[in-house]
């Protein structure tokens, strides 16, 4: 038995960088379209509509960082895996959840642990075409986030970006988490497990605790509020 794992681990550590970006980019993808069709499912959309949510969730972010890096051609365009994969599961899921009630918190489960792998995929993904830390960071952010927002949106809800919600924070973190462990020398599939459990804990310890940002509000004292005769002074010297 020892030896079976000791072979395994070795077989990991031989794993290259692109293997493993290659890899989690898959499973990020098959993740978020399960989230954009459970989305969908309580927006009661037909089939369609099924598979188009789950597309923009789970393409959208990655779409967005390749444009804005000129990373030419777009990854889904490139490899039509993704696209199987999306269809794969949307349509699972569509089946799955017309005969089987879906656990209450299973979007936000599966949103939560697919921030997670899109802000690891983002950051490795920027980094490769060799951006600087600053940009690596924010690529982390809108790979995990931009296919949720457009999710939202079609789904009339408001983002969870502009939610009081450790969302984005927590994408942003977890890009800032990989790009130092990979300064650290961590092997790259390491790195990408520990930033994935820490983004998805994250996420899911705001959820639990109702975790949040401080917020940013100004208080208009004076709204409303009506001139009376106390306010008005009075008339001295007059005759």
């Amino acid at each position: 038995m020892s030896e079976f794992f000791y072979a395994h681990l070795v077989d990991l550590s031989r794993t290259s960088p692109g293997e493993v970006l290659y890899a989690l980019d898959l499973f990020g993808t098959v993740v978020f379209a399960i989230s954009g069709a459970l989305a969908a499912g309580r927006r009661r959309m037909d089939l369609f509509g099924v598979l188009v949510i789950a597309a923009v969730t789970a393409i959208g972010g990655g779409t967005t960082r390749d444009l804005l890096l000129d990373r030419h051609p777009v990854f889904w365009i490139d490899d039509g895996a993704y696209l199987i994969g999306i269809a794969g599961a949307a349509l699972l899921t569509f089946a799955y959840t017309r005969y089987i009630r879906p656990p209450e918190n299973a979007l936000l489960y599966a949103d939560a642990f697919g921030l997670a792998v899109f802000a690891v995929v983002g950051a490795r993904v920027a980094a490769d075409h060799g951006a600087g830390s600053v940009i690596v960071v924010l690529m982390a952010g809108i790979t995990a986030t931009v296919g949720g927002m457009i999710r939202d949106v079609l789904c009339d809800e408001t983002p969870l970006i502009l939610r009081r919600e450790i969302y984005a924070t927590a994408a942003l973190g977890g890009g800032a988490l990989y790009l130092g462990l990979q300064y650290m020398g961590i092997a790259p599939w390491s790195a990408a497990t520990l930033t994935i459990i820490a983004v998805t804990a994250t996420r899911l310890a705001a959820l639990r605790w109702t975790l949040h940002l401080p917020s940013y509000q100004i208080d208009d004292e004076a709204k409303g509020k009506t001139a009376t005769t106390e306010d008005v002074p009075s008339p001295k010297g007059r005759a």
